[in-house]
């Protein structure tokens, strides 16, 4: 099953695919794509639906972040083994856990917005987690329980902000715009094996990432395990689990992004996001 959110930002409806592709409104049915719709229970109710006795959604509706009422975007620093070494990192001995702000959530399509002064402005293509249901302490062995299902994060970063500007990573990832989420969020049950996927990034139609979750060092049943030690994970939380090698900052020279650009991204059975790169018009 497919979910998504749809609609102005900050408006956004709930909404699901059917079989045909075709974008169908849930808001008669329920209020948001978060909370309790993401539990087994919720999520069982909308798989009961017939989706074609849906009332279509616009095709020119815009597509917003998948899931809603989210509290935390945890993201996992230098998770594949070959996009730490074309950083010249060693691979972690425990996850590097960084937060994202919600502010920086936005629709899959909606354009990476340059923030003023930034001169670093890097992509990453990574696969995201959206938790369904309280975890706090939970075995590996119980994590995909917890889990509604998965999506497509970009974890947008300001490089020269995240290395250079004191402290944690947070300031160089929170921009607005920074964290494209979506087009949908894919049920945990039509995800066979998350550690087997093929996810990719272009920049202007030229391939810079082209990986695999094969090569993540930190897999998802033990990041959800891990990550409910330290914090109770709630309905709605997104966990962005690390990028592939080909980002802007592993090129020589590096490779930044620029007004104009065009990034296309995707993963297998998740999906593609498509971002215009754009000055802040607030400047």
């Amino acid at each position: 099953m497919k979910l998504l959110r749809w609609g102005p930002a900050g408006q956004e409806k709930p909404g699901m695919l059917d079989a045909q592709g075709t974008a169908r409104d849930l808001s008669g049915l329920v209020p948001d794509i978060a909370g309790p719709v993401l539990s087994d229970a919720g999520l069982a109710m909308l798989r009961g639906l017939d989706p074609e006795t849906l009332p279509e959604v616009p095709q020119d509706a815009r597509l917003g972040v998948c899931v809603g009422g989210t509290g935390k975007v945890i993201c996992i620093g230098l998770n594949y083994s070959d996009h730490a070494a074309e950083t010249g990192a060693e691979v972690p001995s425990e996850p590097i856990t960084f937060m994202k702000a919600t502010s920086a959530l936005c629709g899959p399509n909606d354009p990476i917005i340059i923030p003023q002064g930034s001169k670093s402005t890097d992509w990453e293509v990574e696969l995201a987690i959206i938790i369904g249901t309280q975890a706090r302490y939970i075995p590996q062995s119980e994590a995909f329980s917890h889990i509604a299902g998965y999506t497509i994060g970009n974890d947008v970063s300001e490089r020269d902000w995240q290395k250079h500007r004191s402290g944690q990573w947070t300031k160089g990832k929170s921009s607005d715009n920074f964290g494209p989420v979506g087009p949908w969020l894919v049920t945990r049950d039509e995800v066979t094996d998350p550690q087997d996927l093929n996810l990719w990034l272009s920049v202007n139609g030229t391939r810079m990432q082209d990986g695999t979750t094969k090569t993540m060092v930190y897999g998802v049943s033990f990041l959800v395990s891990y990550l409910s030690q330290f914090f109770t994970l709630l309905p709605g939380d997104i966990i962005m689990t690390g990028t592939p090698p080909g980002v802007g900052l592993g090129m020589k020279p590096p490779r930044f992004l620029k007004p104009g650009d065009l990034v296309e991204l995707g993963i297998d059975g998740l999906g593609q996001q498509r971002q215009e790169v754009i000055d802040d018009p607030r400047v």
